[in-house]
């Protein structure tokens, strides 16, 4: 059973809220550079990670050509735009000039306290929030040698200090590594001296499977004793199945409000349907969906209607036919070259 939320004070970035009187939300990350060009294609991208249920996106700012970008992107009002500095202090002042929602700065990257102290000031001034992101592999020189979960908790305590002679709280903390135990660790000891929101995450991940499998872990540990506000997935592919994993550990843990739960089979010699090639054309409208319904693809007679039940819509493959089915109840049957139209046909009756 997941433990109550850790109470935390309320941050505020554009029109997204953090802490522990809101829901935990997900973020990602834009995985590359372009240009002005580029932008109509990442509104469109954005808007579909909107719709996957992304609350932020974090645009790095490494020049600046990057800042007028920004500032585009800002405008369009998708999502809370969240701009991530590293070694130059200034584009962090030009970012939140920009129009960012809120700024990510690493203490081990950022310099000299007074440029941070800079970085407080703008923010204070344009209503940002500042995300204090420690990463145990790039922490400031003199806690290098600590271990990584002591050297990230020492490193926020000194730079939650800066931030509180400045009167600066609309701050949000991440304290995260590549090594799981040391991310529960520094979160666990945070969490008991700390009531700002958290950031949780696994950082450098790695590919897919191990990213789900250390994501799953370290997330699911930490939220289910009620520690993290906002959570990102960092994979080594696509945004999408970043949020979707996010998405799919919260809807586990009774954390996420909505969402369609998929129920298929891994298919097996007794499959007359191909449900593998039948969800990867329709995953992206179901993860898309705002519904909390249980839709099931099953290949089988066997693995079908009876092992579904209760799905809410359902398909199957039973010799050289599909059958469609509601909570057991057959409802339609089509040839599979028509599975795709009728299933969607069906499905728009939840939308």
């Amino acid at each position: 059973m997941t433990a109550p939320r850790r109470k935390t004070r309320t941050v505020q970035a554009g029109d997204l809220y953090f802490g522990s009187e809101y829901p935990v939300s997900v973020q990602t990350m834009w995985p590359e550079s372009f240009g002005p060009g580029e932008l109509s294609h990442v509104y469109r991208r954005m808007r579909i990670l909107k719709e996957y249920g992304c609350g932020l996106i974090r645009f790095t700012i490494a020049g600046d050509d990057d800042i007028p970008l920004l500032s585009r992107i800002v405008q369009q009002q998708i999502m809370p735009v969240s701009a991530d500095v590293h070694y130059n202090y200034r584009y962090a002042l030009q970012a939140l000039e920009a129009g960012a929602a809120k700024v990510r700065i690493n203490p081990g990257t950022i310099g000299a306290m007074w440029k941070t102290r800079e970085i407080i000031h703008a923010a204070s001034d344009s209503g940002a929030a500042v995300r204090l992101g420690l990463n145990g592999g790039s922490l400031p020189r003199e806690f290098k040698d600590s271990d990584p979960a002591d050297g990230m908790l020492q490193a926020a305590e000194q730079y939650i200090n800066v931030f509180e002679q400045e009167g600066f709280s609309n701050l949000v903390v991440s304290l995260k590594s590549s090594d799981v135990g040391s991310t529960l660790e520094a979160n666990r000891k945070f969490s008991a001296q700390f009531d700002y929101p958290l950031h949780i995450g696994v950082t450098e991940a790695g590919p897919l499977i191990p990213s789900v499998v250390k994501s799953t872990y370290a997330l699911a540990g930490l939220l289910e004793q009620g520690i993290g506000d906002t959570i990102r997935v960092s994979i080594s592919d696509s945004m999408e199945k970043e949020i979707i994993t996010a998405k799919e550990i919260l809807k586990l843990l009774g954390l996420a409000p909505s969402g369609v739960t998929i129920i298929s089979c891994p298919k097996c010699g007794r499959a007359s349907f191909d449900t593998h090639r039948f969800l990867a054309k329709i995953e992206q409208r179901l993860y898309r969906m705002k519904s909390s319904i249980t839709v099931a693809c099953m290949g089988c007679a066997v693995n079908g209607i009876d092992e579904a039940r209760h799905a809410d819509l359902g398909i199957t493959g039973v010799g050289n036919k599909v059958f469609l089915f509601r909570h057991g109840e057959i409802i339609r049957e089509a040839d599979p070259s028509e599975a795709e139209d009728a299933f969607l046909q069906e499905l728009d009756a939840y939308e």
